[in-house]
């Protein structure tokens, strides 16, 4: 939105002088803001803000990652059940592409959830918030946790599908809301380390299917629904904790335009008294966007102002499921035995590979706040293009020796760190960072539903592209890395330490649209006057919204 035009004849080098002066003038008021800056980087990271990313992430994106892989294992069992049932239904033997047609609905309709679930949360974070949202979802996986697990008992495969259409559901809610809840709770300084929780947990969440579908623990055909009813311990476990932690100061102060509220928010997120230039930084956000009103999808398409931040994450968003870790994830058993491995130790192979994915999204975790989201990125798509390619190579010539099969094991390994690395977390935390407060709920349902669809996408697609092209079907992804990586080199700005006004200035002239000017600035500075400071909350607010 463009600023309202100034009157006032003067220089860029005037409006400096002016603010300056000003500042030397109320140094407690306007403090500088460079030296602000320094002191929240030193300031360390609360408990507050360390439980909200870890027990948001527990009941949200750590469902969503063991959902991604808790279906490989009990994958024979239940199409035993499904023949079981059917006999006993209708007494003949089910027939086999009928059960192969049940279990692709089992197992795809979880991505049609997840887009349900993409479509309609810009209304619940409206209405509920970030964090009631996230507490709200936590029904539909207690619902989805007994359909799936009672499904035998009651010998209905019915209850299995509905249940995994619940449970995407659940994950489509919450790889949108819990993106935007830990962007808007975290100081700039570490909002990137806070929002690979989303990240972390995700692959925690498939190595925990995965360990527990080990034959040792729940993989046995008696225990195979206990894979199932574990879902809802950590749903459970966020609805006990995410009560008593703080809502989101900017939805609270933006949206709500409660400023004691938000107030307390920051001060317990931030673990200080004084959020004076947090809740300031917020005014200002809101002051570029005039009366905030939050806009709907069509309005956010047809915004010649964020036209190059949507295109941009709809393509990261597109590259995330595109690039090919999805059919690793979902085809890892097949893949692996295409390469040469026994069948007795591919479950054990397969757990290593959560493992390394763990392990690289924890390391990039720590390294994004030096490294930037950019830099991870590229980093990311690059290499898992370069290790596709190479994997291709080794399954095409797997016969020709008997340690290749190891080699296209250890290309699948790297190709799953440099996923983690970057790729698999980052998209989310752009979407809330390229999008000021006004865009974000809109932005996170296209991206959504961008994600679901392209998830959707691979899964279907994939076993055909795997038998007309072969050993070649991972060509595709390294076009799509190639693609995805060479985009972002060229148009994405780096994020890092940004406000979200900074941002979306970055975009301006890409744009084609007038940031906004230094006057404009200089009209928010001298509005704070020490007799306003004085005035009611409401008035206060009023003046600034």
């Amino acid at each position: 939105m463009m600023a309202r035009p100034c009157f006032i004849q003067h220089s860029v080098r005037d409006d400096d002088a002016a603010a300056e002066s000003l500042n030397m003038a109320r140094p407690q008021d306007n403090p500088p803001t460079h030296q602000n800056t320094t002191e929240s980087g030193r300031k360390p990271i609360t408990a507050c803000l360390l439980n909200a990313a870890f027990f948001g992430a527990l009941g949200s994106s750590y469902l969503y990652g063991y959902n991604l892989s808790v279906v490989n294992a009990p994958a024979l069992h239940i199409k035993v059940f499904y023949n079981t049932t059917w006999m006993e239904r209708y007494g003949e033997p089910i027939k086999e592409e009928t059960v192969t047609f049940l279990w692709s609905i089992t197992v795809s309709i979880f991505a049609i959830g997840g887009l349900l679930g993409a479509l309609f949360v810009s209304v619940l974070l409206r209405i509920l918030g970030r964090k009631g949202t996230l507490l709200l979802n936590n029904v539909f996986a207690v619902i989805a946790a007994l359909l799936l697990s009672l499904g035998e008992t009651a010998k209905s495969f019915e209850m299995l599908i509905i249940g995994r259409l619940i449970m995407g559901l659940d994950s489509g809610v919450a790889l949108s809301a819990l993106p935007m809840y830990l962007g808007e709770i975290s100081p700039r300084h570490v909002r990137g380390l806070i929002g690979q929780f989303n990240s972390i947990l995700i692959c925690l969440g498939v190595f925990t299917g995965q360990a527990l579908g080990l034959p040792e623990l729940l993989g046995q055909g008696s225990r195979w629904n206990f894979l199932f009813a574990f879902m809802a311990f950590p749903a459970v476990l966020q609805l006990c904790v995410l009560p008593f932690l703080p809502e989101s100061p900017r939805y609270l102060l933006m949206e709500r335009k409660d400023e004691a509220g938000a107030e307390r928010a920051f001060q317990r997120f931030l673990g200080k008294e004084d959020v004076s230039q947090e809740l300031e930084e917020v005014r200002r956000e809101a002051q570029t966007q005039g009366n905030l009103q939050i806009v709907s999808v069509l309005q956010l398409i047809r915004s010649p102002a964020v036209r190059w931040q949507l295109i941009t994450i709809i393509i990261t968003m597109a590259c995330y499921q595109l690039c090919g870790l999805n059919a690793i994830w979902y085809y890892t058993n097949g893949i692996l035995r295409e390469a040469g491995f026994d069948a007795n130790i591919i479950p054990y192979i397969t757990l290593s590979t959560g493992a390394i994915e763990t392990l690289a999204a924890i390391i990039s975790g720590l390294v994004i706040e030096r490294l930037g989201r950019k830099l991870l990125l590229i980093f990311g798509f690059s290499a898992m293009a370069v290790f596709f390619s190479l994997l291709t190579v080794f399954l095409t010539f797997q016969d020709s020796a008997s340690w290749m099969p190891y080699l296209s094991y250890v290309c699948i390994l790297i190709v799953i760190a440099s996923f983690c690395s970057g790729p698999g977390g980052i998209p989310f935390i752009l979407t809330g960072e390229l999008f000021e407060q006004s865009y974000r709920p809109a932005a996170f349902m296209i991206a959504g539903t961008v994600n679901w669809l392209s998830n959707f996408a691979v899964g279907l697609l994939f076993p055909f592209i795997q038998e007309r092209l072969g050993s070649y079907a991972f060509l595709v992804f390294v076009a799509v890395c190639v693609t995805g990586s060479i985009y972002l080199f060229i148009v994405l700005p780096e994020t890092k330490n940004k406000t979200f006004m900074d941002i979306s200035k970055s975009f301006a002239k890409i744009n084609k649209i007038p940031p906004p000017s230094p006057c404009h600035d200089m009209e928010l500075t001298l509005c704070m006057t020490p007799d306003a400071k004085d005035k009611d909350q409401n008035v206060k607010m009023e003046s600034y919204l």
